[in-house]
């Protein structure tokens, strides 16, 4: 099975080839792409051996090229957002892994879908922004989509037999609960989150992450943007979709019966589980992860999620409420805002006040086309930005 995988110096993408590495008889990478790293998919072009690698900045490509030029001349260095969709729906290609952080990686993993490519779906970013007309390319092009993200993967193992993301609302299904570490700051007292640094929010207690997706955790609204993606993945409204704070990361998430019964799919906090899973799905295969030790781990505790702590949280559930391009612009908002906090120009408590600031200058327009969902989303990032630059939200930055 020939494979593309989109963000391969990404967490997700690392943990990818590691799957792929140890099944070698099954899979073999068409294509990896990557943003800037040169260095890290340097490395991985020389070991998976690729038709294709892609850069999506041209220097970064050009560098890539030479680098490559007498190891492996064979391998054909792309460059840029063209490039990026190209690889995505390659006719050698079988399975796209979507593991592209954020709004760049839409449009390839669009272009995988069209193509019918079954999509292993790491990028939550791209049912956020435009879910209804993402589901709708889903279908037309006849594609398969399988969620990656730890959570929705264990809903989906859940899920009754012949359930399908995207077929339709599961029949008995009564509640699907999405379990939250809480991030570094669960118990942080909330007068000392002005001081938090970049390296503090990236430091998550459980997960090995990349930057932005470790800030999402801090603040949570990496479990907002999932619960949105849960309602479009499994045909659910929003007040059926519960968000459960499990410090310990082993019960990835539950699915709740009609008849009273409640499944749970455990596992240690290893990102190659659920991908090793979607990869193979309906069979299993090995994903180089250590069995669960259910003595050592000694107790499970689940509370429920602080809102006063974790405003994003709620930010993402009004904006699913209000629909249109309001997932849209709450995603363009918080990217910015992460990016600014990363380069230590905003402080931590910052980001959700940039996002509501945002969400509450920007008109929520009907998201029936993806013109006006790019659109908005540019429109948010300028917003988003212009209030970065004001000196309120800068407040003990550090």
């Amino acid at each position: 099975m020939g494979i593309t995988v989109l963000g391969a110096t990404g967490s997700i993408g690392v943990s990818t080839l590691d799957v792929i590495s140890r099944n070698r008889d099954r899979y073999h990478v068409v294509a990896l792409t990557a943003n800037k790293e040169v260095d890290r998919l340097a490395e991985q072009c020389l070991e998976h051996r690729p038709r294709f690698a892609v850069m999506a900045d041209e220097q970064a490509a050009e560098q890539l090229r030479c680098r490559l030029q007498a190891t492996a001349p064979d391998i054909e260095v792309l460059c840029g957002s063209e490039a990026l969709v190209t690889a995505a729906g390659l006719d050698d290609v079988d399975c796209v892994m979507a593991g592209i952080v954020g709004a760049a990686g839409l449009l390839p993993t669009l272009e995988a879908a069209r193509k019918g490519k079954p999509v292993l779906l790491a990028n939550k970013e791209a049912l956020v922004m435009s879910g209804e007309l993402f589901m709708r390319q889903v279908r037309d092009g006849h594609a398969e989509l399988l969620p990656v993200d730890s959570e929705h993967n264990a809903v989906f193992q859940c899920m009754p037999d012949g359930f399908v993301p995207g077929s339709g609302q599961p029949e008995g299904v009564t509640g699907i609960l999405l379990t939250a570490s809480g991030g570094p700051f669960r118990t942080t007292p909330l007068d000392q989150l002005f001081n938090i640094t970049p390296e503090q929010a990236c430091s998550h207690p459980n997960w090995n992450m990349g930057r932005k997706i470790s800030v999402d955790s801090a603040t949570m609204m990496n479990k907002g943007l999932e619960v949105i993606e849960a309602c479009w993945l499994f045909c659910v409204p929003e007040s059926l979709v519960e968000v459960v704070i499990h410090p310990q990361s082993v019960i990835h998430s539950m699915v709740q019966y009609r008849d009273g019964s409640v499944l749970a799919q455990l596992g240690n906090p290893d990102m190659r589980t659920p991908i090793a899973h979607a990869l193979s799905w309906p069979r299993r295969i090995d994903a180089g992860s250590e069995a669960l030790d259910m003595f050592k781990i000694g107790r499970l505790d689940f509370e429920p999620p602080d809102v006063h702590r974790f405003p994003c949280l709620r930010l993402a559930q009004e904006a699913w409420r209000a629909g249109g391009t309001a997932s849209t612009i709450l995603n363009a908002a918080n990217e910015v805002a992460v990016e600014a906090f990363l380069e230590r120009r905003l402080a931590f408590p910052a980001i959700p006040e940039i996002i509501e600031s945002t969400l509450s200058k920007m008109t929520v327009r009907n998201a029936d086309s993806f013109e006006v969902i790019l659109e908005d989303d540019a429109l948010a990032r300028d917003c988003a930005n212009e209030l970065v630059g004001g000196v309120e939200y800068r407040r003990n930055c550090s």
